[in-house]
């Protein structure tokens, strides 16, 4: 049963904050690096129940900000440049509220649809999605994003690309090479009929002026020699999803993935060259012609392949304009930095398959009962970025800025 949750919001009410009354004052502190568009949360215990506004305050002028509160959570977007080394103030207030929802997640052709605007940004498949005609209905698939957009318009992921790999779905997150009660299991080539990940429910949705997103529940099931399925491991999705800036170029949005083995003899996640993980598989448009392939190491497509890094940036040219993604992988991640996987330019004609892979050089024991979690941050753009900005986008990511909370009651 899908659930849609509207987030409570801050709105613009500038005019009578002299008459309202103070909550807390929060400095928000950039550390020691320079940050853009920074994504700000903290958490407050007892926050004020119903509706707030947020300001920020310079020179003793105040102007409104959105966020929201979810919870004891409160949200904002630390609007420009802020300098290494900086400090900036805002002050929550109490005051009357009236809604103002431009992040909306609503269903659109029974799937998920997170929207800007009216600017799609990406589609949560939660419904099966039919194999092409023709196909083995075996790749009949659920549980994955597609298309993702960049600003620009662009799509930049693609799915069932051709008939040797109809199991690359856009953006999903299956494991390749298992150890599950006694047998290896496959949950990413599904010709293999070994297992398969699949939508399971518990979608809720969240809408506000913020950020929306999504949680959603997934299953990864295996295939049992006498005919039978098992679920061997319960996964848990959150995406949320940010507004564009620098003159709508730039998108962020996270990426978490939430997991604990469904039974008593756990799983293990064994060493493999694929791994499994994060997958992407790319518009069919980005060739080594059009498209190019950097790390954070200074690897490109020609030598990234089994090297670990911080954040990949894949750009291209497509027929709708140039675009592409920036992906971080966030430090606390096992294995981090963790290794990639890219293909070389002559698999297929040269499209690009691209995953994260924490598995690549080292086995992974899942637990029963342990809870174990992957986060990506993922950056859309038009046009292109440079490498000094990739840089300055995963440092805003890995290291937040601080918030420093004084109460006022």
């Amino acid at each position: 049963m899908r659930k849609m949750i509207l987030l409570p919001v801050l709105f613009i009410l500038s005019s009578i904050m002299s008459q309202a009354q103070t909550i807390a004052v929060f400095t928000v502190k950039a550390g020691k690096y320079d940050r853009y568009n920074s994504i700000v949360y903290t958490t407050m215990p007892d926050l004020a129940q119903g509706a707030v506004v947020l300001e920020e305050e310079v020179n003793g002028k105040r102007h409104a900000v959105a966020g929201y509160v979810q919870g004891t959570q409160l949200s904002w977007i630390l609007e420009g440049a802020t300098p290494a080394g900086s400090e900036r103030k805002f002050v929550l207030s109490k005051e009357k509220a009236a809604a103002n929802v431009y992040m909306k997640a609503r269903t659109v052709n029974n799937q998920l649809l997170l929207e800007e605007g009216n600017q799609p940004v990406l589609q949560y498949n939660y419904n099966t999605v039919p194999a092409p005609g023709g196909v083995d209905t075996l790749y009949n698939r659920s549980a994955f994003i597609h298309p993702l957009w960049a600003p620009n318009g662009v799509v930049l992921t693609n799915i069932f690309p051709n008939a040797s790999h109809m199991h690359h779905m856009g953006i999903w997150n299956p494991w390749t090479h298992t150890s599950f009660e006694g047998r290896e299991t496959d949950f990413w080539n599904i010709q293999k009929k070994e297992g398969k990940v699949i939508y399971a429910g518990g979608l809720e949705t969240f809408s506000g002026p913020v950020w929306c997103g999504f949680r959603s529940s997934q299953d990864h099931i295996a295939f049992l020699k006498d005919g039978s399925k098992k679920t061997a491991i319960h996964e848990t999705w959150m995406v949320k999803v940010y507004p564009v800036y620098k003159e709508g170029t730039r998108r962020l949005w996270d990426f978490s993935s939430t997991f604990t083995p469904a039974t008593p003899s756990g799983i293990t996640l064994l060493q493999y060259r694929y791994g499994g993980g994060f997958g992407l598989r790319t518009t069919a448009y980005f060739t080594p012609a059009t498209s190019q392939v950097l790390t954070s190491e200074g690897k490109t497509r020609k030598d990234a392949d089994n090297t670990r890094a911080r954040w990949v940036k894949i750009s291209g040219a497509t027929p709708d304009g140039k675009a592409g993604m920036l992906i971080m992988n966030f430090p606390d991640n096992y294995d981090s930095p963790e290794p990639v996987r890219v293909w070389p330019e002559n698999m297929e004609g040269g499209e690009l398959m691209f995953n994260y892979s924490p598995t690549k050089m080292k086995s992974w024991q899942l637990t029963p009962g342990a809870r174990y979690q992957l986060k990506y941050r993922v950056m859309v753009y038009s046009g292109d970025i440079t490498a000094e900005e990739a840089e300055a986008a995963y440092n805003d990511y890995a290291y937040p800025v601080e918030v420093k909370v004084e109460m006022k009651q």
